[in-house]
């Protein structure tokens, strides 16, 4: 799938990325969906607080006319 270190020096890439919490989430969703073409993925940020607040952005893709679009479309409408 995707080498660790790979991964970690391609998430260490955002660390100063004037991006919006949620556009970070989209594109790594995004590049991943285009590197892995996985059947179903989720991505949550965990990003620390600045000024007091808390995000945790999340993203998610089935592959389209799947069951796995189903499944993201309901994980997406219920997830907290």
């Amino acid at each position: 799938m995707v080498e660790s270190k790979s991964l970690k020096l391609y998430l260490f890439s955002f660390r100063s990325h004037g991006d919006f919490h949620e556009d970070v989430v989209n594109t790594i969703m995004k590049d991943l969906v285009k590197l892995m073409d996985p059947k179903y993925i989720e991505v949550t940020g965990f990003f620390t607080p600045r000024g007091g607040i808390s995000i945790f952005p999340y993203a998610n893709y089935g592959r389209p006319g799947t069951k796995w679009e189903q499944l993201a479309e309901q994980r997406f409408a219920t997830h907290e």
